[in-house]
């Protein structure tokens, strides 16, 4: 299963498009963000060619791996180390909530380490400084 979810993570990877907004070129004020075009005398409502695609049905990414990190695990939150004893390391990768602080996030990533659970947004430089000083207390 592990070879069929690498295969469709690839093909996810090799079908992104890039669907840009009308007029985003001569607008310095719009954002970089997909919005239907509307215009009566639009182009790219028309699907010329040349205006840029619309997202369709069959841009989507395969189910079985929809949802994935591009790494391959299914992310999961964390908040606390409690959430950390039910995860499967193999399958699942940890993301630390934005909201905990660096003495908390440094438990959790030491932790997460001990189980050998992948923690995707990592921050080494706190967890040093917090563990020296953890150690240094003790």
């Amino acid at each position: 299963m592990a070879s069929e979810i690498k295969r469709l993570l690839r093909a996810r990877a090799a079908k992104r498009a890039t669907f840009n907004r009308q007029c985003l070129h001569s607008k310095v004020c719009l954002k970089d963000t997909w919005r239907r075009p509307r215009g009566l005398h639009s182009k790219q409502r028309k699907d010329y060619l040349a205006k840029g695609e619309h997202p369709e049905a069959g841009f989507g990414s395969p189910k079985a791996v929809r949802g994935f990190h591009p790494s391959g695990y299914r992310e999961v939150r964390v908040f606390t180390v409690a959430e950390l004893e039910g995860i499967d390391a193999a399958t699942t990768a940890v993301r630390i909530g934005g909201s905990v602080g660096g003495a908390k996030r440094a438990v959790i990533q030491n932790k997460a380490a001990e189980l050998g659970i992948k923690v995707l947004n990592a921050k080494e430089a706190k967890v040093a400084a917090v563990v020296e000083e953890v150690q240094s207390n003790d």
